[in-house]
């Protein structure tokens, strides 16, 4: 990987030297090479983290995108209702009431970790500095305090009057990409590719769970389908027509 991204870096080098774009571009790339250029020693950046937060971009991208869409895939399969309104949807706009109920159920990432770099009061509880946080997205997504007694079941209207109503005016209770000033840069980015994919897939194909599919969520850095998710998929077109 660490040659693969120094090839790209070299690519986009000599982009700048042939004129071809100024300053390295405006892109994330671009960004960290103006980093690891910049002129300010004290702000520049080495080798290795660019390299590093390339291959975090690349890898974290690529893999919550994956299981997000296949835990998607996977409810509209079981819940063919919401498949056919999505399927109508598209034909509009996708709205994103499937996807964020499929990140409340399947969050990619099981919580998030963070370190108290100087002493915290929160009410009653005096945080030391150093001290190491998790927060469990995955349980917190369903606590039957904030979401009701139907935390459990797959029921995307919960967010169609956005995130303060679905958490009950508690939106930090909802984190599937973080929150805060630490929220995921890829976010927006992994949201909009769910979204053509999902889109593609539901204006060729009618899909519902195959009898051999056995569900076992099992964490393996992300949360993901131990046995991957079969599906039957039915072409919506075909010599005969419509299925």
């Amino acid at each position: 990987m660490r040659s693969s991204v120094m090839r790209i870096v070299e690519k986009r080098e000599e982009r700048v030297k042939l004129g071809d774009i100024d300053n390295f571009g405006n892109d994330f790339l671009g960004l960290l090479l103006q980093a690891y250029y910049d002129v300010d020693e004290n702000k520049r950046i080495l080798v290795q983290d660019l390299i590093d937060e390339c291959k975090a971009f690349y890898i974290s991208g690529q893999e919550t995108s994956n299981s997000l869409i296949s835990w998607t895939v996977l409810l509209l399969a079981i819940h063919t209702d919401w498949q056919d309104k999505a399927r109508e949807e598209v034909i509009k706009l996708f709205d994103s009431h499937i996807i964020n109920e499929t990140l409340r159920l399947y969050p990619p990432a099981v919580g998030i970790l963070r370190r108290c770099e100087s002493e915290v009061k929160l009410g009653k509880f005096t945080l030391p500095a150093n001290l190491q946080l998790f927060f469990p997205s995955l349980a917190v997504h369903h606590d039957p305090e904030i979401w009701g007694d139907d935390a459990h079941l797959f029921k995307p209207e919960r967010f169609s009057e956005g995130v303060a109503i679905a958490t009950n005016n508690n939106v930090t209770s909802y984190f599937p990409f973080g929150i805060g000033p630490r929220t995921c840069v890829g976010s927006n980015f992994a949201i909009v590719g769910a979204k053509i994919v999902l889109t593609m897939i539901l204006q060729r194909y009618i899909f519902v769970v195959s009898p051999v599919y056995v569900h076992s969520p099992v964490f393996n850095s992300l949360i993901v389908p131990q046995h991957g998710i079969q599906v039957i998929l039915l072409s919506l077109q075909s010599e005969e027509g419509p299925c």
